[in-house]
């Protein structure tokens, strides 16, 4: 099966690729990765040549700009790059019989249910950021995309489209929340001052590589159809998986909760980033997300040491 995935030099496209390369399906030559210039979300014009010349049974779309702040900054190019490009990406990959997997994010929601559960496929997406609605449109387009194919089918079939939302995610290459929060560490201890936390954000922390192998898990077993949640078992405020970093790191420094209030930003995330997972094709859930940060932990102290942090 010959399998591509755009923006594979990403932090999920190369996990992606990484768990492409070890399913029994993609064959001797693995995944086809899709990045910058031959795919550009700022050059949608180019996707059907590109489609044209590679031929894939199955496109995971991964490239996104997710940027949110820049995104709440220039609104027109988050629709542009995240809404209108998925969604030509899905009338020409459909135009062709061609499976796509579009991934997406918990910013579709607006955060604002206060029953402690996660959000389930079908709840009433309501962003409000700008990010979210042009996550949002690309899920929109791509299934007004199929559902006019299928309509114009004399077949009665045709090829899927899941759609994939997931949250929080972390993983190599680095500059990730767990990152950032080991180098605010160190320069929090250096100044003497707690490290501040933000406490009022909960959400579903998410590792690239087991996002990867669900995505990798709905191929496999033909059960791309649909909107799957993916996110590692488990919920923590932004304040609870910085001290679960910290613990595990065995970095000792002081900590001090805050509101995100503390730091103004051009986007304001949803206060409640928790999706329900859906099943996935073997039945298993995706781990805890704290034993997939233990996983990671190794490839973030290298970095850290490697970057002179806490010399």
């Amino acid at each position: 099966m010959r399998v591509a995935v755009t923006g594979s030099g990403g932090r999920l496209g190369l996990a992606l690729v990484a768990a492409l390369e070890q399913a029994p399906f993609t064959g001797p030559f693995g995944p086809i990765g899709w990045r910058r210039p031959a795919f550009d979300l700022d050059t949608p014009e180019r996707f059907a040549a590109l489609l044209d010349r590679d031929r894939p049974e199955v496109v995971v779309h991964a490239a996104a700009w997710t940027d949110v702040d820049g995104c709440a900054r220039d609104p027109e190019l988050a629709l542009a790059r995240n809404g209108v490009a998925t969604s030509t990406l899905a009338q020409v990959a459909a135009e062709r019989g061609i499976d796509l997997i579009v991934v997406s994010t918990n910013e579709v929601f607006d955060g604002a249910r206060t029953d402690g559960a996660g959000y389930a496929p079908d709840d009433a997406p309501n962003p409000i950021n700008a990010y979210g609605r042009s996550k949002l449109a690309g899920e929109s387009g791509a299934r007004a995309a199929f559902d006019a194919h299928l309509d114009a089918s004399s077949r009665g079939d045709g090829p899927a489209l899941g759609i994939v939302r997931t949250a929080w995610l972390f993983g190599p290459p680095g500059n990730d929340f767990p990152a950032k929060i080991l180098a605010a560490a160190d320069r929090a201890r250096v100044s003497g001052e707690p490290l501040r936390l933000v406490a009022d954000e909960t959400g579903s922390p998410t590792f690239s590589h087991d996002l990867a192998e669900g995505i990798v898990d709905l191929i496999g077993a033909a059960t791309i159809a649909g909107t799957h949640h993916i996110v590692n078992a488990g919920r923590a405020s932004r304040a609870e998986w910085a001290r679960e970093l910290l613990r595990q790191a065995s970095l000792d420094v002081a900590m001090e909760d805050v509101p995100a209030s503390t730091w103004p930003r051009a986007s304001t995330p949803p206060p409640w980033g928790v999706l329900e997972p859906t099943p996935l094709p073997g039945g298993e859930p995706l781990r805890d997300w704290r034993a997939a940060l233990a996983d990671d932990l190794p490839a973030l102290l290298r970095e850290r040491a490697a970057a002179g942090a806490g010399r």
